[in-house]
């Protein structure tokens, strides 16, 4: 049994941090799918009524998708008559009014006119609100360090949602796209602005919502543009902590949430991942994106921002990269069962076709990126750029929409990992 349901589908790459930050705390948890959602999973109808429902990021209309209209009736059910609902970045997204949305709360989102403004990622200051119970009284005392990873925006419609956190000023590894924003002198972005009227100071996000929660019937709908499930955040690690504490109170999880607090979630190391599952088809995936990261790491179009986030240049599809590595390497960090190994026994054929077509694409797509990159100033021209665009969507689908190979695999690794991490298993 257990008090949490992480809602696994079209999570990806922020699915795996949810897990893994309940994992580091040992608070057990369940990944549901949307079909086990619309099924009454969180009803209490497979014997297991959970006190909160964690959304991680991910393409909220996706989320959605999966979900039904089923599916997305029984979260406002399971909220409605007095569960919580925690939503990050694309779970946010997926809470708020709108297109796609599941109406917890009033609020909209909010759009960029600058497409480069969704861009922003890395630790900015954060101003808390002392005045509500969600929040550590003993964090108040100075803006917080909290991380963003390409956030979304709210767009406030009333004074019925409760502000936990605004933005303040960006922190010492804030970027701008491919921009590390503690590099470049003092007054570029102003002479950037003036000389070509390229505007990409983060300062508009000042004072704007971060996090914020609101009632729905019985219920409690917490949402946050800040990803305080961010590995080795001491800070943001310790509000979650704390917000668990209180979603969670008068549960078997209680005690463990509260000991959780004392401790930040442990660094994340992808390349150091234990090996527990050496399936031959997992392990040369795993040899094969080493391979590719390699090329991109070499080529200048990726880098290491942290041990557990690929970095890239604007344009690559870097995010992509990095889901696909995760997943591959937290799947050989688990022990299957003979369910799944018949599971994986019948997909191999289909996934090693997929990943040989998707490397022997990608090395030459990332080759062909930057011969471009090179050629620019001399001859424009010399690599078609539609030519890129179509090798990318094959690959990997045109943002914002996960596509071509990319998406296939993604949909088969996540569907073995939500069998590896059946009920009752945590990580190495």
């Amino acid at each position: 049994m257990s008090s949490i349901h992480i809602y696994w589908d079209e999570s990806h790459f922020w699915g795996l941090l949810a897990a893994r930050a309940l994992d580091a705390w040992g608070i057990p948890y369940r990944l549901v799918r949307g079909s086990e959602i619309a099924q009454g999973a969180l009803l209490g109808k497979d014997g297991q009524r959970p006190a909160l429902l964690f959304v991680p990021g991910g393409r909220a209309k996706g989320k959605a998708d999966r979900l039904g209209v089923a599916g997305m009736d029984a979260v406002c059910e399971f909220v409605h008559s007095g569960g919580t609902y925690l939503g990050f970045c694309g779970g946010a997204g997926l809470a708020l009014t709108g297109p796609y949305g599941l109406g917890l709360s009033p609020w909209t989102r909010k759009g960029y006119k600058n497409r480069l403004h969704h861009f922003l990622s890395g630790h900015v200051q954060a101003v808390l609100n002392p005045d509500d119970p969600l929040v550590p009284g003993h964090m108040c005392d100075a803006p917080a360090m909290l991380p963003v990873w390409w956030p979304g925006r709210f767009d406030p419609v009333d004074d019925s949602v409760t502000v936990l956190a605004r933005y303040g000023k960006p922190g010492p590894d804030f970027w701008v796209a491919d921009l590390n924003l503690s590099t470049l002198p003092r007054g570029t972005m102003a002479d950037w602005e003036n000389l070509y009227g390229i505007h990409l100071d983060p300062g508009f996000m000042e004072g704007t919502p971060a996090v914020t929660a609101n009632a729905f019937g019985a219920g409690r709908t917490i949402l946050s543009y800040v990803h305080l499930e961010t590995p080795a955040s001491p800070q943001a690690n310790r509000w979650l902590a704390h917000m668990l504490g209180q979603a969670l109170a008068g549960t078997p999880e209680e005690p463990l949430v509260r000991e959780a607090a004392t401790g930040p979630i442990p660094a994340w190391d992808l390349a150091a991942r234990p090996v527990v599952w050496d399936d031959p088809a997992l392990l040369a995936a795993r040899r094969a994106m080493e391979g590719v990261i390699a090329t991109g790491t070499s080529h200048f179009l990726l880098f290491w921002r942290t041990p557990w986030l690929i970095g890239w240049r604007r344009g690559i599809p870097g995010a992509g990269i990095n889901a696909l590595y995760s997943l591959i390497c937290e799947a050989m960090a688990h022990e299957p069962d003979d369910a799944t190994l018949a599971f994986w026994r019948d997909q191999t054929p289909t996934f090693k076709t997929l990943m040989e077509l998707l490397v022997n694409g990608l090395s030459g797509y990332l080759l062909a990126e930057r011969l471009a990159m090179t050629m620019f100033h001399s001859s424009p021209d010399a690599v078609s750029s539609q030519g890129l665009r179509e090798q990318r969507r094959a690959l990997f689908g045109l943002a914002p929409e996960p596509g071509g190979i990319y998406a296939d695999l993604a949909a088969m690794l996540e569907e073995l990992f939500w069998r590896l991490s059946r009920p009752g298993k945590t990580l190495p």
